[in-house]
């Protein structure tokens, strides 16, 4: 497995991998994110301290224990987070996409990374400097609020995921994992389709069971008429039958 160095400057193979910077002012992404809270002066000051990249897919752009120097804004692309238990299983936590902000936690608790971040497909990100980042914080009230409440919605995240993992069945959970992958990523243009593809061990992964249960479980919604399976690729035919399945309010 390749790897991105965990100060965010991408090398792939021993060369330097960039692609051209964006503006931050005409950035749509970061309307979506803290970043909407600085001051003009404040995103010139940002384009100053930030290094585009991209990782191809597969790569690993900061690994789990690593020391973190910066935090990641995702151009384009999806990336999934995920961390190794004593078993040696991966878990996956946390799946991002176009548009969102990973490795800030681990920046503002000073603590090293607690999860490894790789790239789902291609992936094009902004990497932006600690020192950069932590001078927002603590000079500009509105985006460390922001900053906050991004925190506390992750919080709420992790905390229903570890919801669904403690008292829900697999099958629950991975009709569950199908309606969260469509709020997360979308659909493809025929409208049923996915907009994301994962292999079996990487679904198996996040819904916390085995390879073997989660083709079993994908095979039986197949049947079902749930889901239909080409590949990688999984289309939605029943979203009402999955959420009554996933045990969640309609």
């Amino acid at each position: 497995m390749d790897f991105i160095c965990s100060t965010g400057i991408g090398y792939l193979c021993g060369a330097m991998a960039r692609f051209t910077p964006h503006s931050c002012q005409a950035c749509t992404m970061h309307q979506h994110s803290f970043f909407s809270r600085l001051k003009e002066e404040e995103l010139t000051d940002l384009e100053k301290n930030k290094t585009c990249s991209f990782a191809k897919k597969g790569q690993v752009i900061f690994a789990e224990s690593g020391t973190p120097r910066g935090l990641f804004c995702i151009g384009r692309g999806k990336i999934k987070l995920s961390a190794t238990g004593l078993d040696g299983k991966e878990q996956i936590l946390r799946l991002a996409n176009t548009g969102d902000i990973i490795g800030y936690r681990s920046l503002l608790s000073n603590d090293r990374y607690h999860c490894t971040a790789t790239a789902l497909e291609d992936v094009e990100y902004c990497y932006i400097e600690k020192e950069c980042f932590l001078h927002f914080v603590h000079s500009n009230p509105d985006f460390c609020s922001a900053v906050f409440q991004k925190i506390s919605a992750d919080l709420r995240n992790a905390e229903e995921l570890i919801v669904s993992m403690s008292q829900k069945n697999v099958r629950e959970r991975m009709a569950e994992a199908l309606l969260f992958l469509k709020a997360t990523y979308g659909l493809e243009s025929d409208g049923t389709t996915l907009n994301i593809q994962l292999s079996r061990t990487e679904l198996a992964d996040y819904v916390g069971t085995s390879t073997e249960s989660a083709i079993r479980i994908l095979s039986e919604f197949n049947h079902d008429k749930l889901i239909c399976l080409s590949g990688k690729k999984i289309k939605l035919l029943n979203e009402e039958k999955l959420t009554r399945t996933a045990n969640l309010q309609l």
